[in-house]
């Protein structure tokens, strides 16, 4: 079946999280994604591996489904074998160092003379204008300075989040920029700069934190795993106490409310005029968190999430990476996926997380380093084994 991206081709010269999760998610859709490596391979590939021999999981997670090729770009032919890919390419993207490109002779004003079509994407920590436009980033930096970490952990200290808002989220974000791009090429036939700054990425991703400032004229306050518009709306512990052994309620209305009140055997506490509305319910936060918890220390986890989300009441089950793998509802919605790597074997890996009913995405290993070399320069340079020899020889590829 055909793929909403089939005869998009993109040129990769993404390193890290937040430009590889961006050209992922295009594979995933269908594009022909080639990942183009300098001759010892993206940073990531060896460098943040445990054995020498291998490429790092870093890389196997963030590289599915693309093509991989070597080109030195600090030699004059590698650059001039980059140029003519881009006169067939819709779109090129890149996450490398600020002012990077430019000192290669490739900034956009040369990409957009060799193709107007072309989609020329950057993923940068601040962007490439401003005050900080040339200051390297990576995620906790993002994080810091996207106001995330501000509003992360306990009144008394603040903390980063594991999960890759600066960098994944910036690649979504990226993403999203590039498919607009590719629509608006269709009517004007001209392509044109997609420019994505990290930290404007976790700016969007906490938006809603902004409403206490709205309200109080103050910094919105670290509050842990609380909210004050409502209660419950915490951790509870689970048998068998585990480092992970918890689950999450949230109620944001009456209903669920009671529902959880019905579920615990005290169904008078929903009529209760002390517990009638969120505001309510949040200046009882602590009376209420000790029901809760008398609750579901009697029960694990997942006889929690059972019982509480069969009676309506928004619960989940902190699962830690090894459960996730093994979760037979992420396996039966294909986005836990079995994947047969040529030197890691078979594993199991996260999939594409936007499901189309006319696209489906079928996940395929990471490539090993210049496994398409003769494939792409062969088809669309028209190189021969030769020419690659001896273009292997000169360090070009």
């Amino acid at each position: 079946m055909a793929q909403a991206l089939d005869g998009i081709r993109v040129l990769d010269l993404t390193q890290y999280e937040a430009g590889p999760s961006c050209t992922e998610m295009l594979a995933w859709l269908g594009a022909e994604v080639i990942k183009i490596e300098p001759p010892a391979g993206e940073t990531t590939r060896r460098e943040m591996s445990e054995r020498p021999d291998l490429d790092s999981w870093f890389l196997v997670l963030l590289n599915a489904n693309k093509k991989s090729v070597t080109l030195n770009l600090k030699s004059e032919r590698g650059r001039a074998m980059l140029e003519q890919m881009v006169v067939g390419a819709d779109v090129l993207i890149e996450n490398l160092g600020p002012g990077s490109m430019e000192r290669l002779g490739l900034g956009y004003e040369r990409l957009r003379q060799i193709n107007p079509r072309l989609i020329a994407a950057s993923i940068k920590g601040f962007g490439s204008r401003g005050p900080y436009a040339q200051f390297k980033s990576f995620e906790p930096i993002a994080q810091a300075m996207g106001g995330a970490i501000s509003l992360t952990g306990t009144a008394d200290e603040p903390m980063r989040i594991n999960a890759g808002l600066g960098d994944t989220g910036a690649g979504l974000h990226c993403a999203i920029g590039i498919l607009a791009a590719l629509v608006q090429r269709q009517a004007t036939g001209v392509g044109q700069r997609v420019d994505v700054a990290q930290q404007d990425a976790v700016v969007n991703l906490i938006r809603i934190r902004f409403r206490d400032t709205y309200l109080t004229g103050q910094a919105t306050p670290r509050r842990g795993n609380l909210t004050a518009a409502t209660a419950p709306s915490n951790l509870y512990r689970c048998r068998p106490f585990g480092p992970n052994d918890y689950v999450f309620v949230h109620c944001a209305s009456v209903e669920m409310w009671k529902g959880l009140v019905g579920v615990l055997g005290r169904p008078e506490l929903g009529d209760d005029p002390h517990f009638a509305d969120r505001t309510s319910r949040a200046k009882h936060q602590a009376d209420i968190d000790a029901l809760v918890e008398a609750w579901t220390e009697k029960r694990t986890k997942h006889e929690a999430l059972e019982i509480l989300g069969a009676a309506g009441v928004p619960c989940g089950a902190v699962l830690d990476t090894a459960e996730l793998l093994a979760d037979q509802s992420l396996a039966e919605r294909g986005m836990m996926v079995p994947v047969e790597h040529p030197t890691r074997g078979r594993f199991t890996m996260p999939a594409n997380p936007v499901l189309l009913s006319e696209s489906p995405t079928t996940v395929t290993a990471a490539p090993l380093l210049g496994e398409h070399n003769e494939e792409v320069y062969g088809r669309l340079l028209g190189l021969t084994a030769e020419d690659l020899r001896a273009l292997k020889t000169q360090g070009t590829i």
